[in-house]
């Protein structure tokens, strides 16, 4: 299953170029299911059927469209953990909450679309194309780190070393004369951070492609380059980027001169580094299928594999003594760069984005001796620690 990940900055035609991606996809005899998030069900506006409800819409032939309800899946998940928390929750005399009163904190929409993402890999064979409408593209990056920080807030909360005195509880528990964490608790959260860990496969997988949509402007120009120095730091691909709402040449409008010669220098900026792709503009707002079919937007190869992102880590202890880490951060800025080395993982902060990631297992005999911004990769090297590497190398 291939899965595109579709966003691009706010208010440039995302969702629609998502929608007409999806049903073309579907019309070539790709089973395609397209997920959405936005409580206004603008998918459905951009399809011309409603797509909301509990379970997934066919609209068309083979395209299936699914807006996941946050609601269900979050009160199912609080009634779910009130229920292991009995214990504690009679402890600390509190009243339990019914589920009829329970509304979606923000954040629900977010976790219940990676987990239909996440059940929709899981699925055989249920379909061959996942076409996804992120939020717009900041919005869009929290969403795809999630699952990453909240397996590792879970593995800060409860270790999972920490289960092996589990045996031990009961004892402790009659000794302190107050309930100790029950086994459920543990097995909740080792259940959590395996479906994190199937949702966080899903994005890192190498069938998952971002594709950018952005309008060609001074504006759509400083957005895809934030966006795209998003995506490096956690290193997700991009496929095509579509300059959206392209307005065609010549035109005999006067007043439309100057747009026209802005979209065409922002296009042959952007075509400098990006496979782009234009979608002209319709002359309205797009809205059911025929629309969406008139739109020229580009084909998805469901059975192209794109090549992995890679973070390699070069020997040069021979040479210079150190080994290098090369993280490629296209647009990056050295004065808005900063790292911080924590334990067995480095805090790299690029601009408005920061991620944690582990070290890989050789540079945690290491210490950081240096890092340096060169050609749209940070390039961090690292000196063997002598007391923890091994001898002789």
């Amino acid at each position: 299953m291939r899965t595109l990940l579709i966003t691009g900055p706010g208010g440039a035609g995302r969702t629609t170029i998502a929608a007409a991606t999806a049903l073309t996809a579907a019309r070539e005899g790709t089973r395609t299911l397209l997920l959405g998030t936005d409580p206004t069900d603008t998918l459905g506006a951009a399809l011309g059927t409603p797509v909301t409800g509990p379970a997934p819409t066919p609209v068309a032939p083979d395209l299936t469209v699914w807006r996941p309800d946050p609601a269900t899946g979050f009160r199912a998940g609080l009634t779910a953990l009130q229920d292991r928390a009995t214990t504690a929750l009679d402890l600390l005399g509190a009243a339990r909450l019914d589920p009829e009163e329970l509304t979606p904190l923000p954040g629900a929409a977010e976790l219940a679309l990676l987990r239909a993402l996440r059940d929709a890999a899981l699925a055989d064979d249920a379909h061959e194309l996942v076409v996804v409408d992120l939020p717009p593209s900041p919005g869009a990056l929290a969403l795809l780190s999630l699952p990453g920080e909240l397996r590792r807030y879970l593995r800060r909360l409860l270790p999972p070393e920490r289960q092996a005195a589990r045996a031990l509880r009961p004892v402790l528990g009659r000794l302190a004369g107050v309930p100790m964490p029950a086994e459920a608790l543990y097995e909740a959260a080792a259940r959590w951070d395996l479906e994190l860990a199937a949702t966080e496969a899903v994005v890192a997988d190498h069938d998952t492609v971002v594709r950018l949509v952005a309008e060609p402007s001074p504006a759509g120009l400083d957005a895809v380059r934030a966006t795209t120095l998003g995506l490096a730091l956690h290193g997700l691909r991009t496929d095509v980027l579509v300059a959206n709402r392209v307005f065609p040449e010549p035109t005999a409008d006067t007043r439309l001169a100057g747009v026209v010669a802005q979209q065409r220098k922002a296009v042959d900026e952007w075509r400098e580094s990006y496979d782009v792709r234009t979608v002209d503009h319709l002359g309205r707002d797009p809205r059911g299928t025929d629309d969406l079919a008139a739109l020229a937007v580009p084909a998805v190869n469901t059975r192209q594999r794109t090549a992995t992102v890679e973070w390699p880590v070069v020997d040069r202890i021979a040479e210079d003594g150190v080994l290098v880490w090369h993280i490629p951060l296209p647009g990056a800025v050295r004065e808005d760069l900063d790292l911080i080395r924590r334990g067995d993982e480095l805090v790299v902060t690029a601009g408005q984005f920061r991620r944690i990631v582990p070290l890989p297992s050789g540079l945690r005999r290491c210490t950081v001796s240096g890092a340096g911004l060169r050609d749209g990769e940070l390039r961090i090297r690292f000196a063997p620690d002598p007391g923890l590497w091994p001898a002789g190398r």
